[in-house]
C-alpha cells in the first residue's frame, strides 16, 4: 500500500548511487512516495526536519535506482512460467522434450492443454524444430503446444492441427506462416500471425500486426500469471516496466490488478497496433493513466525474429539464400499507420531486426515528422538488432530510441551467426550508439530472456555468448556505467518517465534496489553474481530476499 504523504524514511548504512555522478552518497531521505534528499546522513536527517518514522539501516552494499525494463511481456512471462520449462539447459534433444512434456501431462486433468515454453531448435541435438508427430507422442486427444524461445510461434500436435482446421490446403495467413513437410502436409509449426488460430473463436486476434501470444485463461488464472511474473521482476530489482504488446487480455488483467491493489510495479502499456483504430477513436493519448499504470503508445512490427528466421533479409539468409523471412506490412501500409499514430501524438515502438526493416522504420518516422512535426516523440525501434552505422546516425538525427536486449546475443548469438553469417557479429551494437548521440536502452523482452538487468549490462560489456563466442570488436561493447544508465535513466526516458523514475534525486519517486555489491567495483563478467537484497517502490518495501 502507498505510504502516507507525510511518512518519512531514512536509508543509511550503504553507499547510495546519486544521480549524475559516480561518487557515492551516504544516505537517502524519503517523504511519502518521493525522495527529498540524497547526501550525507546529517543532510538527509535535516531534510526530513529531524522526523524519521522509519529507518532502513543496511549493512553495506549499494542503494541503486530501481531498474527499468522498457520492453517485456509480464503477463505472457507469468504464463510461460506456469508452462513446462523447455529451455536448452533442461532440454538438450527432442526425445527429452517429449519425455518432459509426458511427465507434466501425467499431473494434468484430462483435456487440459499441455503447453511448454523456451525450446531453441538450433540448440537441440537434432538441430531442428520438433514436429507435430513428435508431439503426438505426448498426447493425441488434446492440445499440445510448445512455444519457441523467441515467442513468435512454435509447434502443435496433430490434434491441434485438426481442431484448428489446418491441412495441406490451408494457406499461410498474412503476416504468418504455417509450416509443412516436404510432402505438403502441415508439420505443426505456426509462426507469427498464424498463431491467431490458437486463441479460439472468441480469443484475441491481431492478424498481421504481430505474433499472437494472447492465449486467454480464466480471470483468476490470469491474475496468478501477473503475480508470479511480478515476483520475479521485483526479485531482479525491476520496479518499472514497459509492456511491449498489450491486447484486451493484458489490459483487463492490469486494470483488475490496479483496482484490487495487486499491481505492485509501475507499468507503461504499448497497445498492439491491431488496436490503433480503437485507440484513436477513444482518444487514448500518451500518458493516459497514473504513476502505477498508463497507456504510453502503440506497438508495431516491421519484420520477424532472428531466432525463428522470420526477420527480413531480401538477399536471403547466409544459411539458406532462398529463405528471406517476412515483413508484417508493405512499406506503404506501415508508413501510413505510423503516420496516423504520430499525428495523434502516440509514441510508436516498432519491432525491427534486419537492416532493411530498421531502414523501413526510419523512413516512416522521417515522413511522419515531415507531415507533422512533433518534437520529442522518442519513437522507438524495438530490438534494433542489426542497424548499420549510417542507420545509427539517422536515429540520432531523428531522435529515435533503440531498445536492445543484450541477453539475446548472450543466449542466441551463435545461432544468429549460423543464420546470417558475419553480419551476426554486429548483433546489438550498443557501443556504437553514444558517439552518434543515440540514447541506447536495455530491456529483457521477458519471457524471451529472464528479467536480469545486471546480466544484460554484463552481456553488453563483454559481448560473450553462453557458448564462449565473443561477438564483434571492442567498439561494439558498452561500458558498465553506460549499461547501468541504459537500464535505468535511459529506459525511463524511453517511457517518457524520466522525471519520476530511473534515478535517485530529490523529487523522484522513491523506487530503489539494494544490491550486495557496487557494479562499478565488480569485473564486467561477474556482474550477474551481484544479488538483489531488497526492492522498494514509492518508499515501501516491495520485495526482500529471505534470510
Amino acid at each position: 500500500m502507498p505510504r502516507s504523504p507525510e511518512h518519512t524514511l531514512l536509508v543509511t548504512g550503504a553507499a547510495v548511487a546519486a544521480a549524475g555522478t559516480t561518487v557515492r552518497a551516504e544516505a537517502l531521505a524519503v517523504r511519502g512516495e518521493r525522495i527529498v534528499h540524497v547526501g550525507t546522513v546529517e543532510e538527509a536527517r535535516a531534510a526530513l526536519g529531524g522526523r524519521v518514522d522509519e529507518e532502513l539501516r543496511l549493512d553495506g552494499g549499494l542503494v541503486h535506482p530501481g531498474f527499468v525494463d522498457a520492453h517485456c511481456h509480464p503477463v505472457m512471462y507469468g504464463q510461460a512460467l506456469a508452462w513446462v520449462d523447455l529451455r536448452p539447459e533442461r532440454v538438450p534433444d527432442i526425445d527429452t522434450l517429449v519425455e518432459v512434456l509426458q511427465e507434466a501431462a501425467r499431473d494434468l486433468p484430462g483435456g487440459v492443454p499441455i503447453r511448454g515454453f523456451g525450446y531453441e531448435h538450433r540448440r537441440l541435438t537434432e538441430g531442428r524444430h520438433p514436429s507435430c508427430h513428435d508431439l503426438d507422442r505426448v498426447a493425441d486427444d488434446r492440445e499440445v503446444y510448445v512455444m519457441n524461445a523467441s515467442g513468435h510461434g512454435g509447434v502443435v500436435n496433430s490434434h491441434t492441427l485438426r481442431t484448428c482446421g489446418i491441412d495441406a490446403t490451408t494457406p499461410s495467413p498474412e503476416g504468418g506462416t504455417i509450416g509443412h513437410f516436404a510432402d505438403g502436409e502441415p508439420d505443426g509449426q505456426l509462426w507469427d500471425g498464424a498463431c491467431d488460430l490458437l486463441t479460439g473463436p472468441a480469443g484475441v486476434k491481431i492478424g498481421n500486426h504481430g505474433p499472437n501470444f494472447h492465449l486467454s485463461e480464466p480471470d483468476d488464472i490470469m491474475a496468478d500469471h501477473l503475480l508470479r511474473a511480478q515476483e520475479v521482476f521485483l526479485a531482479a530489482g525491476v520496479t518499472t516496466i514497459g509492456d511491449a504488446q498489450v491486447s484486451r487480455r493484458e489490459m483487463e488483467t492490469y486494470l483488475r490488478a490496479r483496482a484490487d491493489g495487486s499491481l505492485r510495479m509501475r507499468v507503461s502499456a504499448y497497445l498492439t497496433s491491431a488496436l490503433l483504430d480503437t485507440a484513436l477513436e477513444l482518444g487514448a493519448v500518451r500518458g493516459f493513466g497514473d504513476d502505477r499504470f498508463r497507456i504510453q503508445g502503440v506497438k508495431f512490427y516491421a519484420d520477424g525474429t532472428l531466432g525463428g528466421w522470420t526477420a527480413y533479409f531480401p538477399e536471403g539468409y547466409a544459411a539458406d539464400c532462398c529463405h528471406h523471412g517476412q515483413l508484417y506490412h508493405s512499406v506503404e501500409e506501415y508508413a501510413e499507420i505510423v503516420r496516423r499514430a504520430h499525428a495523434a501524438g502516440l509514441q510508436t515502438a516498432t519491432h525491427a531486426q534486419s537492416p532493411y526493416a530498421i531502414g523501413m522504420v526510419l523512413d516512416a518516422i522521417e515522413k511522419a515528422q515531415a507531415d507533422r512535426e512533433r518534437p520529442d516523440m522518442r519513437h522507438r525501434i524495438e530490438h534494433s538488432g542489426l542497424p548499420t552505422d549510417e542507420q545509427i546516425e539517422r536515429m540520432g538525427a531523428l531522435g529515435v530510441v533503440p531498445v536492445m536486449q543484450p541477453q539475446h546475443h548472450l543466449r542466441t548469438g551463435d545461432g544468429t551467426l549460423t543464420a546470417i553469417g558475419e553480419m551476426g557479429h554486429r548483433y546489438n551494437p550498443a557501443g556504437r550508439c553514444p558517439e552518434a548521440g543515440v540514447p541506447v536502452v536495455f530491456s529483457s523482452d521477458a519471457p524471451v530472456a529472464p528479467p536480469a538487468p545486471l546480466e544484460a549490462v554484463s552481456a553488453a560489456a563483454t559481448r560473450r555468448t553462453v557458448l564462449g563466442t565473443v561477438l564483434g570488436d571492442e567498439s561494439l561493447r558498452l561500458p558498465v556505467e553506460a549499461g547501468l544508465h541504459a537500464h535505468t535513466a535511459a529506459a525511463a526516458s524511453a517511457l517518457h518517465r524520466e522525471h519520476a523514475v530511473g534515478a535517485l534525486a530529490s523529487g523522484m519517486l522513491a523506487d530503489f534496489v539494494v544490491l550486495d555489491a557496487d557494479p562499478l567495483h565488480v569485473p564486467a563478467e561477474d556482474l550477474a553474481g551481484i544479488r538483489v537484497q531488497e526492492t522498494w517502490i514509492g518508499g515501501s518495501r516491495a520485495w526482500a530476499r529471505s534470510a
